[in-house]
């Protein structure tokens, strides 16, 4: 299986952190966003995209990657890192990916350092995120994907 993450992290590296996990469990290629732009997604099996949530949605560039690849019938999952682990901003890209009929395997996501805005005044919120044990569900969560699906 040839796999691929690319991923979009900036501020504290947390989305980085949980790519290069992810990467090593299922030994994926791992790449920045910045460095997509001519990935020829048909050579690769599993694809995984992923972002920090930024205005409550992944970063504009990681979406518009997204949205002028070709994706149709290729196996994809999506992750983020946000200060409160939820997957609810994936949305608008999952709904993107299903335009363009991609195999949506899953979704993950996981608290990390926030210290945009306001929360830059209290220090930031979710911090020390991702931890070891948001790393290893970032893992038990690539893993699972192959160990069904491919």
């Amino acid at each position: 299986m040839k796999a691929i993450i690319i991923y979009s992290s900036y501020h504290h590296g947390n989305t980085k952190k949980v790519a290069l996990a992810m990467g090593e469990a299922i030994n994926a290629e791992v790449i920045e966003e910045a460095q997509a732009k001519t990935i020829d997604f048909s050579k690769y099996d599993l694809i995984g995209f992923g972002s920090g949530i930024y205005a409550f949605g992944f970063n504009k560039k990681m979406v518009e990657l997204i949205g002028n690849a070709s994706l149709e019938s290729k196996n994809v999952f999506v992750f983020s890192t946000n200060d409160s682990g939820s997957t609810k901003n994936h949305k608008a890209v999952l709904d993107i990916l299903n335009s363009k009929n991609a195999n949506i395997l899953g979704s993950f996501s996981c608290k990390g350092w926030d210290t945009f805005g306001p929360f830059k005044l209290i220090g930031g919120v979710s911090k020390n995120h991702p931890d070891e044990a948001d790393l290893k569900a970032a893992r038990d969560f690539v893993k699972n994907i192959c160990d069904n699906n491919m």
